[in-house]
């Protein structure tokens, strides 16, 4: 017997989905970004001392990436639990641990006091980040779009996309209050360490508003229907992990290569800037940090709408407006910085935000669309979180590599171009995912050779 078909939510209950997504995917991002702008900007004195500038800065970048290697082995785990358990559950973990290992950071001794274990206490925090939010993103934007229609599931899709933004404003915005109140002194000795204690506050909140949702009623509906195979059948389940491998592998695939540019471009573009702006065109750090502050929220409000522009013209126009775009525009983008002038550098950051904004809009409803109910939060995480380790992860340390050797952005902008190329091969390759049915999505993690399965989504007509 099939399992009943689930209503839409009330718009009430939607928004409310919406907004738990947002505030815990917000808290993740606000606690991530936190350690990438303490990476550029105090770690490599606090915890790399014995380092000239530059290669302190590069061996904070490098722990930074290390949370990058986590994220990949968090979205096998959380994958597949959210897979067999809900995505609620899952989701809830991720917040607890994010949020306690950044509180951790808040308190740990530098290498003035205990040596070289600051620096290795430093890196196994940042691990656990790492392996919370690679958990944490998947299981987000399934919540919303598995509870939303199809004619506007990118549009709500994207909202818990802003919770970057919304973070890199927060994690910005409270470094900037801090540095402009404090004394550089100050700030050193003490000052950094409140934003990663106040990330303990922010998670109660998260975790009250997180709580209070439903589970998605499509997965719902399909752990029903396994439940009811797995009475009649003598046969077990296949693990979410092999199912994708077996069905999705090359929807993975192509949401690595969607990644590319999207991921390289925003930590170039909001975390590396940061020693770009202050080490090669000598601005303040205060100037910095006040660009990245108004850009991200720019970034924060176009996100929605170009959320709302992919339900209307396809996922796949969008993220190839935004790829192009990327890469137009690296070649002015440090051209305007280099100017020293802090209306240009904030047009470099605006401008660079609002064309990856065009990426990360619609990726939320794109990849959640490619993949079967009971192998989603792993197919989704899997090909958003190991991209993550080529692009994300080493950004800002290549960015920097490439400044302290060339001494001139060029490279720098070469790398993101071709990053760039490589995400339109893969959106020029993936079939257009807009107004499919969620419930109804490749095949299901048990299906065997022969039998008859659902239609394939990339052999549906849209």
């Amino acid at each position: 017997m099939a399992a009943p078909a689930t209503a839409p939510p009330a718009p009430s209950n939607l928004r409310r989905i919406v907004a738990a997504s947002l505030v815990g995917t917000t808290i993740e991002w606000y606690d991530f970004f936190l350690y990438g702008s303490a990476a550029a900007l105090v770690f490599p004195k606090l915890f790399f001392p014995e380092s000239d500038p530059l290669v302190g800065t590069l061996l904070s970048f490098l722990t930074y990436a290390v949370g990058f290697a986590a994220r990949p082995i968090g979205a096998l785990v959380f994958g597949h639990y959210g897979d067999r358990l809900g995505r609620k559950k899952l989701l809830v973990l991720s917040l607890l641990l994010m949020g306690c290992a950044t509180f951790a950071i808040g308190l740990l001794p530098t290498h003035a006091t205990i040596g070289t274990a600051a620096p290795v206490l430093l890196t196994v925090l940042r691990l656990v980040q790492g392996f919370a939010l690679g958990g944490e993103w998947g299981g987000a934007v399934l919540l919303v779009s598995e509870h939303g229609d199809a004619k506007r599931r990118g549009f709500w899709a994207s909202w818990p996309q802003t919770g970057a933004p919304a973070g890199q404003l927060l994690a910005t915005g409270v470094l900037a209050a801090l540095t402009a109140l404090m004394s550089d002194a100050a700030f050193l000795a003490w000052g950094w360490r409140i934003p990663f204690l106040l990330s303990g506050v922010l998670v109660m909140v998260g975790l009250w508003i997180r709580l209070s949702v439903d589970e998605s009623p499509v997965f719902k509906a399909a752990l029903a229907r396994a439940s009811e195979r797995k009475a009649t059948s003598e046969k077990a389940e296949k693990m979410p992990l092999v199912a994708v491998m077996r069905h999705h592998w090359r929807d993975v695939l192509i949401a690595m290569g969607a990644r590319m540019a999207e991921n390289i471009s925003y930590y170039v573009i909001t975390a590396f800037i940061l020693v770009y702006a202050t080490v090669a065109a000598e601005l303040s750090r205060q100037t910095a940090l006040n660009a990245v502050l108004i850009a991200s929220a720019v970034h924060f409000v176009v996100i929605p709408l170009w959320g709302a522009l992919s339900d209307r013209i396809g996922r796949r126009p969008v993220y190839l407006i935004g790829a192009v775009g990327v890469a137009l525009w690296m070649f002015p983008f440090f051209a305007l910085i280099d100017t020293r002038s802090f209306g240009n550098l904030l047009l470099a950051i605006t401008v660079g935000l609002i064309f990856h904004g065009a990426m990360y809009a619609p990726q939320a409803a794109f990849f959640s669309e490619m993949f079967a109910t009971r192998m989603r939060y792993s197919g989704a995480s899997i090909g958003a979180q190991f991209s993550s380790v080529a692009a994300g992860a080493p950004a800002p340390l290549i960015a920097t590599a490439l400044l302290d050797h060339y001494g001139t952005a060029t490279p720098i902008a070469l790398y993101v171009i071709a990053a760039a190329l490589l995400t339109m091969v893969a959106i020029l390759c993936a079939k257009e995912t807009r107004n499919r049915d969620l419930s109804d999505v490749g095949a299901e993690p048990d299906d065997e050779p022969g039998a008859k399965a659902p239609v394939s989504a990339d052999a549906r007509s849209v």
